[in-house]
């Protein structure tokens, strides 16, 4: 009985064996799932086990993550237009939050967060007149938009942006 019972055990850690054993590397964040339902939100780095065909994990880059976002065109407080040049640094901090507002899909939170950078800029160089855009302001405008999208990513997306900056302003023709 006892050899029977080490045989089947045997047979059935080797069948599962290999989909049982999981690692989580310290560049990445995960999440423990059992029939699509969150058991546990945030593993730790390491070796970790789970139950095969029962439960699944989702690994997601922990590291500083970059949104870059498409040339805009925007309009200055004296309805002066330029087009601008932007990207974002940002990494994830709530795996639960993320995983439930973009089912875990880096790309769908990096279009939302295009999105609100967007948004973002347009009002804060609606405020400004062309000089201050240009110059010294900027640096002040890419800290307020920084933290007025962590206030709102935070929480919704769980993500933290880090920083907010301008790569280029051009001028167009009727400008220059």
């Amino acid at each position: 009985m006892k050899n029977a019972f080490a045989g089947i055990l045997v047979f059935f850690l080797f069948v599962a064996g290999s989909d049982a054993v999981f690692v989580v590397r310290e560049t990445e964040r995960a999440i423990l799932l059992r029939f699509g339902q969150i058991i546990d939100a945030d593993l730790e780095p390491g070796l970790h086990f789970k139950m095969p065909w029962v439960n699944t994990v989702r690994k997601f880059d922990g590291r500083v993550l970059t949104v870059t976002a498409e040339a805009q065109r925007y309009l200055t407080l004296e309805q002066k237009a330029l087009v601008v040049d932007s990207f974002a640094k940002w990494r994830i901090v709530d795996v639960e939050a993320f995983y439930t507002s973009s089912t875990g899909e880096e790309s769908r939170t990096s279009n939302l967060l295009a999105q609100r950078i967007n948004d973002g800029l347009r009002n804060k160089f609606g405020e400004r007149d062309l000089q201050e855009v240009v110059s010294g302001q900027r640096d002040l405008l890419m800290e307020e938009l920084t933290r007025e999208l962590n206030l709102s990513t935070a929480e919704e997306y769980g993500i933290e942006v880090i920083d907010v900056r301008v790569k280029q302003i051009e001028l167009p023709l009727d400008v220059r």
